[in-house]
């Protein structure tokens, strides 16, 4: 028999699995891992940005030692909550989210790329930091 208080499988999921579902990783990880077994993947791995690792030392949270990973590394593994966090990732994995039983719940959450921001080095921290905000604003009201 499974023991009922077994920790959901959860799977972040973006583009290159290197800025957005890497921090939303790390937050749930900090926040929830009592609750889940975090992972993220991306339609391809980009490895992951040192800006995305720099901001997120920022808030006491580290993601240094995470891998970026292409989400068919988990096509064998079932998830309980499938969170595409671009609308790409979505649009581009519609047909991958292995359920546990069939079923899992499904979330898409489009956050701005930070890895596209331009300007100065303070300029892209700053777009890292709005995105990093966003993303444990909405892992707090909604895992």
């Amino acid at each position: 028999m499974e023991k009922e208080n077994k920790r959901k499988d959860i799977l972040f999921l973006c583009s290159a699995n290197s800025c957005r579902s890497q921090m939303a990783e790390g937050f749930a990880r900090h926040l929830y891992g009592d609750k889940y077994e975090v992972f993220s993947a991306g339609t391809e791995a980009g490895g992951i940005n040192p800006y995305a690792v720099k901001v997120m030392d920022e808030v006491g949270v580290n993601i240094n030692g995470q891998k970026s990973n292409e989400v068919s590394s988990y096509s064998d593994r079932n998830f309980d909550v499938v969170i595409t966090v671009c609308d790409r990732a979505k649009d581009k994995c519609p047909i991958f989210y292995n359920c546990s039983g069939g079923e899992c719940e499904i979330k898409n959450w489009n956050f701005q790329d930070p890895a596209s921001a331009t300007g100065t080095e303070e300029e892209v921290l700053e777009i890292f930091r709005k995105v990093r905000d966003s993303i444990k604003e909405k892992i707090e009201s909604e895992l």
